[in-house]
């Protein structure tokens, strides 16, 4: 199946993770991408390693200029921009709210909320002609509290509030506007959390397994393939929606490895509260 055969697509934090299976199966479905990374060696290996249909971009989430210039090259190199991936993330200030400082507060919010900001309003300047889907990644966290640290879910709760904002204002430009907010996935920011070595993925495999309801641990690709729908034309009639990925963790499911007692002695138990 080739979805996104004729299209570009820039797909930010593109060199590893999340990012990186987003532009595998975007080129793998017939697309152009731009990997758009500050990993200089990953981003461009990656690109040589994926052919014509893909480009490597230095790029700053934090610097305007860079994610405007991310965004001319898929212009220059593709002939426009049909879709908008802002991806890059990092989990930024831990800690309690009483210790953060403001320092460590504000390059949190540059790269987890202002990146995503700019992304879409350099996104929707180069499709305001043609159309197009940007997708950016929220989080569990940016839906619930406590999924995560203080600043990171302000982040991430910011960027679930932009997606419907400028999807309200950029319907009229037939330009859709989603986000994905992923559960616990394998990657190398989530091994680092785990383990403190971003390399030890089987580790992390094993802890989010442990914590999922459906008692599987979230791969990469479970979120790109959540993105490529959102990109693609299968969702033309959505925009302004948070898709979550989750294994129905946000929606109050036990650990797979949790024993509940059976239904049945539930309800025998209930009665037996409300008859006493």
């Amino acid at each position: 199946m080739e979805r996104f055969t004729g299209k570009s697509v820039v797909v930010t934090g593109a060199a590893s993770g999340i990012g990186e299976a987003t532009a595998r199966s975007l080129v793998r479905e017939g697309g152009r991408v731009v990997i758009a990374d500050l990993q200089e060696e990953r981003g461009a290996a990656l690109a040589e390693q994926l052919g014509p249909a893909a480009v490597f971009q230095k790029t700053d989430v934090c610097i305007e200029d860079d994610i405007a210039g991310a965004i001319h090259r898929a212009q220059r190199e593709f002939g426009g921009l049909d879709g908008m991936v802002n991806n890059a993330g990092i989990v930024g200030a831990v800690g309690s709210i009483m210790e953060t400082s403001a320092d460590a507060f504000d390059h949190t919010m540059a790269i987890l909320s202002r990146a995503v900001f700019l992304g879409i309003k350099h996104a929707a300047r180069a499709m305001k002609e043609r159309g197009g889907a940007i997708v950016s990644i929220s989080s569990t966290a940016g839906v619930m509290g406590g999924l995560g640290p203080h600043t990171y879910t302000m982040a991430k709760h910011g960027v679930v509030g932009i997606t419907k904002s400028a999807a309200s204002e950029l319907s009229a430009l037939r330009i859709r506007v989603n986000a994905v907010a992923p559960g616990n996935i394998v990657t190398d920011m989530t091994s680092a959390v785990i383990s403190s070595d971003p390399s030890n993925h089987d580790l992390a495999a094993k802890a989010i397994a442990r914590m999922s309801p459906l008692g599987i641990a979230g791969l990469p690709e479970d979120i790109a393939n959540a993105v490529l729908f959102l990109l693609s034309d299968e969702a033309r009639y959505l925009t302004g929606h948070t898709l979550v990925v989750d294994a129905g963790q946000t929606t109050g499911g036990a650990p797979a490895d949790f024993h509940r007692a059976p239904a049945d002695e539930m309800l025998h138990a209930g009665k037996r509260r409300s008859q006493g």
